[in-house]
């Protein structure tokens, strides 16, 4: 029973996974800041206002409906995912293209081999099926 457990905790995914975990929640705070500090009072610039909470704000029967908080927290993910868009996805996609063009290495070459290989055997299968054909 320990022995099973020692193996799953040495596990490459769990290591990464746990890796990943704690640089997250440090790179929470990065782009935290950053939206907080510089995009949101860019935003408050434009619109006059940091937030858009009281917007459309209803009162039904005694309970306010608040469109604007729903509005802001839209704003906010928007931000966000455009942040890290911009400062992490956009910039790595682009090293990784110079280093593979440094390399030689077209993008046929970079595919994954797994999925490789299971378009192999997708096409053997097709060719051998009754009418078969490849796809």
């Amino acid at each position: 029973m320990l022995k099973g457990f020692k193996d799953f905790i040495l596990k490459g995914n769990v290591l990464d996974l746990a890796v990943a975990v704690i640089i997250g929640a440090a790179f929470t705070t990065v782009v935290n800041a950053l939206v907080n500090a510089v995009l949101m009072p860019f935003i408050s610039g434009l619109v006059g206002s940091p937030n858009f909470d009281s917007f459309a704000s209803i009162d039904f029967n005694g309970n306010q409906i608040q469109f604007g908080l729903l509005l802001t927290a839209v704003v906010n993910f928007l931000l966000v995912a455009a942040a890290v868009y911009f400062v992490i996805v956009l910039p790595m996609n682009r090293m990784i293209e110079r280093r593979n063009r440094r390399l030689g290495i077209t993008p046929e070459e970079s595919a994954d081999p797994q999925v490789m290989l299971l378009t192999e055997i997708r096409d053997v299968l097709a060719a051998q099926a009754p009418g078969g054909s490849k796809h």
